[in-house]
This record gives structure tokens, sequence and C-alpha cells, in this order.
């Protein structure tokens, strides 16, 4: 291979290229005259990431020399690429590989049940759809996340009633959240933002007390504890995404629902695949959706879970780095610590300052990429202003944080040293 940056996509085609190579042979061998069309290696367009992936030829990186140091790094080595080109040899839809995958990821979360989508969004919505939420239904869940998380509630025909973030922390809390209950409401959706842990213990005694199911936005938690328990196996059903930047990926965009729940198990793989009755495959039960995870896409998805634990600790570890260097500087913010014998996963490393742009902007200059998550809380997102009136002032604590946070880099092949000439440079910027 002599590019060892390229897609999926040319790993593909030179698979294609190699069996009409093979065909040709075939041909010629017996006489036959049949034409035959060489498919050309076609680049599309890549995903919407600010940062390279990074290409392993075994499980050591290669040296590869940037002017920056990106905010995020995610890995393809050889062993997914291999998996990628088996899997071609599969169904390409719901091969094999995909029922593994979601055999293999329910049993690392600890549940009964896990249900492979083409996104975290649809995992998202394809649950409470699932859950029968829909019309006439109201689902709270906090205006401090990605837009995805309030649009799947709109996918589902539900209303998104938005609570707003703890006191002094970055996710949902679970007080304001009570308040906002009434007799429409059917579920809370917290999210684990940045990889650490909303309240679930208090969330589930509101589901308890109040008779509303607990989702799990755990798009960006893969592999995080609360307690002797994983994410996505506390509440009714936990979501998780895929995209490449998340702290593993299937090579694209990709979903998975977790649940111990039979009957929402069974409902979720009738939409995602078209709401098609088990076994059957023209009577459909229900209105459903195309929105299955692709064969290629799983089995790289397996492999990655095999190291999604290795990564994590790394980390942890580069986590524990920032905070030493950062927890006694005047003008930061650090992230919220674990409690209660939880264990964030440091998806992003996200700090608070006052000054955010002066710092942002003198890092980028020092070759340090950075990223801000979220500029715009979602009541403020212009479909939200619209059709609900939300104004500023609605959620004060999501909008200051809005203000304030800044992602800094962070994936498993960070150095330590490279940690410290960060946080050098982001001590620097905030002299004078």
């Amino acid at each position: 291979m002599t590019d060892t940056g390229q897609s999926l996509d040319i790993l593909i085609i030179q698979k294609i290229q190699k069996e009409t190579l093979k065909d040709k042979r075939i041909i010629r061998a017996t006489g036959r005259e049949v034409q035959t069309r060489t498919a050309k290696p076609v680049m599309t367009e890549p995903a919407p990431m600010q940062t390279p992936m990074q290409i392993h030829t075994d499980d050591k990186p290669v040296a590869q020399h940037r002017k920056k140091t990106p905010l995020a790094l995610p890995i393809i080595d050889e062993e997914m690429k291999a998996a990628a080109l088996a899997a071609l040899d599969e169904k390409l839809v719901m091969g094999e590989s995909v029922y593994r995958f979601e055999e293999e990821f329910a049993k690392y979360c600890g549940t009964k049940f896990a249900v492979s989508t083409n996104s975290g969004t649809t995992a998202l919505s394809t649950t409470l759809q699932a859950l029968g939420i829909g019309p006439g239904s109201e689902v709270i869940t906090t205006p401090f996340s990605f837009i995805a998380t309030a649009n799947a509630v709109l996918h589902a025909g539900a209303e998104p009633v938005f609570a707003d973030v703890e006191d002094a922390g970055i996710n949902l809390s679970a007080q304001k959240s009570r308040g906002k209950i009434n007799s429409k409401t059917r579920a809370i959706m917290p999210v684990h933002l940045y990889g650490h842990l909303a309240a679930m213990d208090e969330f589930m005694g509101i589901s308890q007390e109040e008779d509303v199911k607990i989702v799990e936005d755990a798009c960006q938690a893969h592999g995080a504890e609360f307690g002797d328990k994983r994410v996505g196996s506390i509440g009714e059903a936990g979501c998780f995404s895929f995209y490449p930047a998340k702290n593993m990926t299937v090579g694209g965009d990709g979903g998975m629902i977790t649940t111990n729940n039979e009957e929402l198990a069974e409902a979720a793989m009738s939409i995602r695949d078209c709401g098609r009755n088990k076994g059957s495959k023209y009577h459909m039960g229900r209105i459903g959706y195309t929105s299955r995870l692709n064969t290629v896409n799983a089995a790289i998805g397996r492999i990655q879970l095999k190291r999604l634990d290795a990564w994590n600790e790394a980390r942890r570890r580069l986590a524990s780095r920032y905070r030493r260097e950062l927890e006694n500087v005047e003008g930061v913010d650090l992230p919220p610590s674990d409690k209660n014998g939880n264990n964030a996963v440091y998806h992003l490393f996200v700090i608070r300052t006052k000054t955010r742009e002066k710092v942002k902007d003198h890092l980028e200059k020092n070759g340090v990429e950075t990223g801000v998550h979220y500029p715009v809380p979602i009541h403020l997102q212009i479909p939200y202003k619209q059709s609900y009136g939300y104004t500023e002032g609605a959620f004060p604590l999501s909008e200051s944080l809005s203000e304030e946070v800044l992602s800094l880099p962070m994936y498993p092949t960070l150095s330590e040293d490279e940690v410290v000439r960060i946080c050098d440079v982001l001590k620097d910027s905030l002299k004078g």
C-alpha cells in the first residue's frame, strides 16, 4: 500500500480490482468473451472532522510529521483493515460481523441485548420509538449537548423539554429535571457529556418515583463506569455513537442501543430494518427506517472494542497529567473530578476560561488544535428559537458553559510530554 492514509473506499475498490483481474484470467482460460469493467479509485468526501486519522502498520503508531497537535486522532491499524476486507466476503448488509459485534458490545456493557444502527442519533430516536414515545409525549434533556440529543426526540415525534445543567457541573441536573415533569413526560435523557457520568443514582430514583424511563445518551462515554456498572446498562437503555472522533469508531458513522428489555430490543431491530417482522423479508409490522450498520463497519468495530479499555486507560493517564499541570493555574477551571467510585473516560478534556478566544488563538498559533463543544446551546440554535421561542437567559448555566468551554487535545497516542508542552503554551497565553 503506497498511501497509508487512504480511505476505506480505496481498500474496497482494490479488492474489487483483484476480483476483476481474477475474472479476466478465468475468461482467458475458458475462451469466454465477456465484457468486464475495471473500477477506478475514487476518493469520497471526508467526514466533517478537523483532524486526520492515524494509520497503524501494527500496534505501534507510524511516525507522522505534523505542524499541529491535533484535537483528536482516530486509530485504524492493520488488524482493522484486514477485518474490513474480510467482511466483504460476508453479506454486505446484516452480515455475520454485525451480529457478532452486537453480542460482544452487549457483553462489554453488561446488558442482555445490543442493537446496532447507522448513527448515535438514530440509536437515540429508535430507542424512544421502541418505547412507544412519540406524538403527545415529552422527553426531558439538557440544552448543553450536541444538537443531535434534542433532534432525536423530535425525530421520534415527541417534544424535547430542557432543564439546565448542575450548579457546579456540566451535565443535566436531576433536580431541575424533576421540576419539569408533568403528565406528558415519558422519559428523561441525561447525557454523559465528554465522557463524564451524569448523576445516575439521582435519575434512577426519579424514574422509580415518577414512573418515567431513563434513556442514557452515552454517545461520548464508551466504557465509563458507574460504580460496578458500565454506562448503557443503568437506565432503560443506553445509546452510543461510533463517529470517528469518539473513544472507539467503526471507520465511519455508526451507533448502538444497549438494553435488558427484550421487547424494546426487538422493536428496535424492526425499526432499524424497515419495520420488518422478525424472520420475515416482506411483512412489515411497523413504519421503520433503513438505518442498519454496515457489515464492514461492524467488523472494524469488533477490533476497536478489543482496544477500548486500554485506550480509555491512556485517556485517564493523560487527563491526570493535564490536571497536575493546570490545577493551580489562575483563570482555568478543570473538568469535574470522578466521585462515588465513578470512572470517566475523557472523550474530551474540557477546561473553562473566561478568556477563551485569547487562549484558543494563542494555542492555535503555536500548533495546538482546540475545539469548542459547544459554542451555541441547543435552545439558542435557530430551529429551536423559531419553534419554541427560546431567548438568551432561559438556561443561564448552559449559556455560561457555551461561552467558556475549550477542548484540549485528547487521544490515546498523545504523549505526556506533549501534554506538558500544551499546558506550557496555555499558561503563556494567560500572561499579561
